[in-house]
């Protein structure tokens, strides 16, 4: 189940940041400080944006940044972000961003079933307009509780 990886600690909110790169920062610092991933991870996951562009702005409102398992993840883990205000990262088609989930694996196959589960949650257009409009944690942990 996803809150088994996304609880109240790993869960944030705020009302905006200055640009996507404060949001991605913002966004790891539940992982930075349990050891899930390194500094690393943050800057590959920066070097990947300037080559390839947002790849990682899933839809409209949906960011999952990660880097690959060698570029700083210590472990599997997940943190959320939500931005009020959304924050432009530069995808036509997909800007503002709300919701930023930040993803670690250290293998390419032991995130397979949370990767299910988010896009489980990700494609459920009415559980998301609930969580692009939570107000607290609280909110968010009983929406992704059902995933």
């Amino acid at each position: 189940m996803l809150n088994d990886w996304l609880n109240a600690d790993h869960i944030q909110l705020c009302d905006r940041v200055a640009d996507w790169q404060a949001a991605v920062t913002l966004s790891a610092q539940p992982l930075l400080q349990r050891g899930i991933i390194t500094d690393d991870y943050l800057k590959a996951i920066f070097r990947q944006h300037q080559a390839l562009g947002p790849y990682f702005v899933l839809a409209p409102g949906i960011a999952m940044p990660h880097a690959r398992p060698e570029e700083g993840a210590k472990a599997l883990g997940l943190s959320l972000l939500k931005i009020n205000q959304g924050v432009h990262f530069h995808s036509e088609d997909n800007d503002p961003v709300f919701v930023v989930v930040l993803l670690s694996a250290t293998d390419s196959s032991s995130h397979i079933e949370l990767i299910s589960q988010l896009a489980e949650l990700f494609s459920d257009s009415e559980a998301m307009e609930r969580l692009f409009q939570a107000e607290n944690k609280q909110q968010i942990e009983d929406i992704i509780s059902n995933y």
